[in-house]
């Protein structure tokens, strides 16, 4: 909780490393199954998050705090931080036999169209490949329900149709990606 109460104040001073690491791990890869890994997604992506977060559109207990201080020129430096980071899989829990049908739902949902054919985001859409599937899980249920923020509504339209076994399996197929 004391790092609640100090992180808008270190938010100016800290590096990207020494501010995140306690949650997103180190360089940004996160070994929490909770928490999303920050390493190699694009650059607009993290700093258009951390807008959001700083002006209330997006709310979390933790990251709000931190990002409310945090000027335009600490967002490009995070955001350059943590694209340039070498992205570390989280350890693949599918099974392989599995994976070209889980393919063939990230392409069924169009994943794949935002995503990129690799997964691995682009511009203002995150790197989805070797993500924590229980994070992954969690945002694709919280944009079904509508209860985590988007954007523009493509997230919440994309997911209404997805069952929670495919949920489950897109997130275990992503995870397994490098």
């Amino acid at each position: 909780m004391a790092l609640l109460a100090v992180a808008p104040f270190m938010a100016m001073a800290a590096t990207p490393e020494a501010l995140c690491a306690a949650c997103h791990g180190p360089q940004g890869n996160s070994s929490n199954p909770a928490v999303p890994s920050l390493a190699g997604q694009p650059k607009q992506f993290i700093t258009t998050q951390l807008v959001m977060f700083r002006e209330g559109n997006r709310k979390d207990p933790q990251m709000s705090p931190i990002a409310a201080s945090m000027t335009n020129a600490d967002i490009n430096d995070f955001g350059t931080y943590f694209s340039a980071q070498a992205p570390k899989p989280a350890a693949p829990q599918v099974d392989p036999g599995m994976l070209a049908e889980n393919r063939r739902l990230a392409e069924q949902y169009n994943c794949v169209q935002c995503h990129g054919p690799e997964l691995k985001g682009q511009q203002h859409i995150p790197r989805l490949a070797g993500q924590q599937a229980v994070y992954l899980a969690t945002q694709l249920r919280g944009f079904k329900a509508g209860t985590r923020f988007d954007m523009d509504g493509n997230m919440t339209s994309a997911v209404q149709a997805l069952p929670e076994k495919d949920i489950e399996a897109l997130a275990q197929y992503l995870a397994a990606l490098q």
